[in-house]
């Protein structure tokens, strides 16, 4: 008990409350890029348990769990990244990421183009029902998805598409990979999310979607084959929108 009015003492100095506000900063942040997985639960687990412990050591004289928790310490530490590497590398890739305005190639004639034919061709797959998964290449390379898929390097175009997603084909299974104003790629393999997306309607082609965005700084297009739905992914979230709104993301992608 007197090692917390001792701390509390010590807040008459300003550095004190600096320092305090800067660790707090830090682990919101750390929960921010946490949010929305399956370790955040453990997280907050062990953070809860390790703050009853510490309250316990000081609060009464403990002398067994205080020693444990000193022993057990640096195994914790080492521990952590081996329990949440997923999240940590996912996590590591966002602060990394440069600036998609500086990192982004296309020019605006060509992003029309893009947009228009994409949009297009969204619009005839849902009318019709064909499922379709449509990723673009941000700032962040995709090249391990590229590898494990076929590679085409055509122009883009709306015929494309559609036959690329027509049900039953060679490539319509997996996703469509867009670098630049090249269709690179098509039968791509995209690691799924590990969330619980909450909604029966979207399956693995949504996880999927939202699975390459949580790794990545792309954008996914998604056209439900159940319910014709169009859905965008990006930033590990992904949202249901008409034609419309589908264009004016597309537009600000290529040109934020």
């Amino acid at each position: 008990m007197t090692d917390i009015f001792v701390l509390l003492s010590g807040l008459k100095d300003p550095r004190n409350i600096l320092d305090i506000l800067l660790v707090s900063l830090l682990i919101y942040f750390v929960l921010r890029l946490f949010r929305g997985t399956l370790a955040i639960q453990l997280l907050r687990g062990m953070m809860i348990i390790g703050l009853i412990f510490l309250i316990l050591t000081q609060t009464i004289d403990l002398v067994a769990v205080g020693w444990l928790l000193r022993v057990s310490a640096p195994i914790i530490l080492f521990a952590i990244p081996v329990i949440f590497q997923p999240e940590l590398r996912r996590a590591l890739e966002r602060v990394g990421r440069s600036a998609p305005l500086a990192m982004r190639r296309s020019q605006s004639a060509m992003a029309q183009h893009i947009v228009t034919e994409v949009v297009r061709a969204a619009e005839q797959m849902a009318e019709r029902k064909h499922g379709a998964l449509i990723v673009f290449e941000g700032a962040t390379g995709l090249a391990d998805a590229i590898e494990r898929g076929v590679r085409i390097n055509a122009d883009i175009s709306t015929e494309l598409l559609v036959t690329i997603f027509y049900p039953n084909t060679a490539l319509h299974d997996g996703a469509v990979i867009i670098s630049g104003d090249k269709l690179v790629a098509a039968s791509c393999v995209l690691p799924l999310t590990q969330r619980d997306l909450g909604d029966s309607q979207f399956g693995t082609r949504h996880r999927a979607a939202i699975g390459i965005t949580e790794q990545s700084d792309a954008m996914s297009v998604v056209v439900s084959e159940e319910t014709g739905a169009i859905s965008v992914a990006r930033n590990g979230r992904i949202l249901r929108l008409d034609s419309n709104r589908l264009r004016k993301l597309l537009s600000d992608f290529y040109n934020p």
